[in-house]
């Protein structure tokens, strides 16, 4: 990337702006995802859903991953039009949030998530296939952009925490449906992009990444290791509940985690590592983490344990950002980054399905099951680990 001396001074200001544009929109994302992740099972438990529906329920996201998402990404490609897409998705979700906190019964709360989540999952796909873009264009590091995701994450989880003990949990969607109504306005100022290719040179590629073993291993590898974080998501908030904890301790919780999170994020522009190196260290500590986590840990341990979540989940999507933006050529970002999520939907809706029924008979032992997908993904990137290296592409 070019040093900030010799990019122009008219770039500077729009790199500037860029970065500052996307932060906004990135805390606003993810700022949802931090009310959301810890919080919307407790609602679905407050207004009498069981766990094995919410299982089920909490597998639609993953589901619409591999489904309508990959849909949705490659129109977006197609039409050269990642922000407008951006701007129709955020608008979508809040409205969709505020649907689901009309009903109640099982199988309506499962249809209305549904519909929400065919165009708020492609969302954040579509984030870093913009935000990679600017990477690329204006010479930025990905990192310290998405840190400032992880930050609203924290503020998020943090407040429905501290809402939690004041309000009664079957109010907590509205919250969710707020911030969700401060993301479509954030959208509104997301920065314009040049097309890096046309359109007919994009759809020239379509099938192209498909074809490639190097990406599959990449994309596979990822997902399996971020896929193990399905039982953690899904009901670490319930165990953690169930044991006693109020509503600031767990929301301090993930708060720890999230906070090591953006710590590696902000460093990450100085790690010498490769990418796939970054992926299997991500892995192999997701592996001890899910594994001390089967053993119900005190409130104590569980707070060390969190630090892990900066490798877990930060690193090793640090790793995988580093490999995409080397791997696929801008013009089939969106494509590139769809294809991942699709990935990792298929991987996370089987592991959530599965979290649900063996949580219910065996509870915190599910983390087994977590532990050997985290492993898994480190050793398919190991093994491939060459093959990605030889395939770098030029950002344009």
């Amino acid at each position: 990337m070019p040093p900030e001396s010799v990019i122009p001074i008219a770039s500077q200001v729009t790199s500037k702006r860029f970065a500052a544009r996307l932060a906004l929109f990135y805390g606003t994302l993810f700022g949802l995802i931090g009310t959301h992740l810890p919080f919307f099972p407790v609602w679905l438990k407050a207004v009498g859903i069981d766990s094995s529906w919410i299982g089920i329920i909490n597998a639609v996201p993953s589901v619409t991953r591999f489904t309508i998402l990959p849909l949705v990404t490659g129109l977006a490609e197609r039409r050269q039009s990642l922000r407008a897409a951006l701007i129709v998705t955020a608008f979508a979700t809040a409205m969709g949030f505020s649907l689901i906190g009309t009903g109640h019964e099982p199988l309506l709360v499962f249809i209305a998530y549904a519909a929400t989540a065919c165009l708020w999952t492609p969302m954040v796909p579509l984030t870093d296939a913009y935000a990679l873009r600017g990477v690329a264009r204006f010479g930025l590091n990905y990192g310290p952009l998405r840190l400032w995701g992880s930050a609203a994450f924290v503020v998020g989880a943090l407040v429905c925490g501290v809402l939690v003990d004041f309000i009664a949990a079957l109010h907590l969607i509205w919250v969710i449906a707020a911030v969700g109504g401060l993301g479509a306005l954030a959208s509104l100022g997301l920065q314009r992009l040049d097309n890096p290719r046309t359109a007919s040179a994009a759809r020239s590629h379509e099938g192209a990444l498909l074809r490639d073993p190097g990406f599959l291993a990449m994309i596979v590898s990822a997902a399996l290791i971020q896929g193990s974080h399905a039982a953690y998501y899904t009901f670490a908030s319930i165990s953690w509940q169930a044991t006693g904890l109020g509503g600031v301790t767990i929301a301090g919780l993930w708060a720890i985690g999230v906070v090591a999170e953006i710590v590696v994020f902000a460093v990450s522009p100085r790690l010498t590592l490769q990418p796939s190196s970054l992926v299997v260290i991500g892995g192999l500590v997701a592996l001890a983490r899910w594994l001390i986590t089967a053993q119900e840990p005190s409130v104590t341990a569980l707070s060390v344990v969190q630090l892990a979540h900066g490798f877990t989940y930060g690193l090793t999507q640090v790793g995988t950002m580093g490999l995409l933006v080397r791997h696929v050529p801008a013009h089939s970002m969106a494509r590139g980054q769809g294809y991942f999520a699709a990935c990792s939907g298929i991987i996370s809706s089987t592991a959530s399905i599965l979290s649900g029924v063996i949580y219910a008979r065996y509870g915190d032992r599910v983390y087994y099951l977590m532990g050997a997908m985290a492993l898994s993904g480190a050793v398919v990137m190991w093994l491939a680990r060459d093959r990605i290296r030889k395939e770098i592409v030029p950002p344009f």
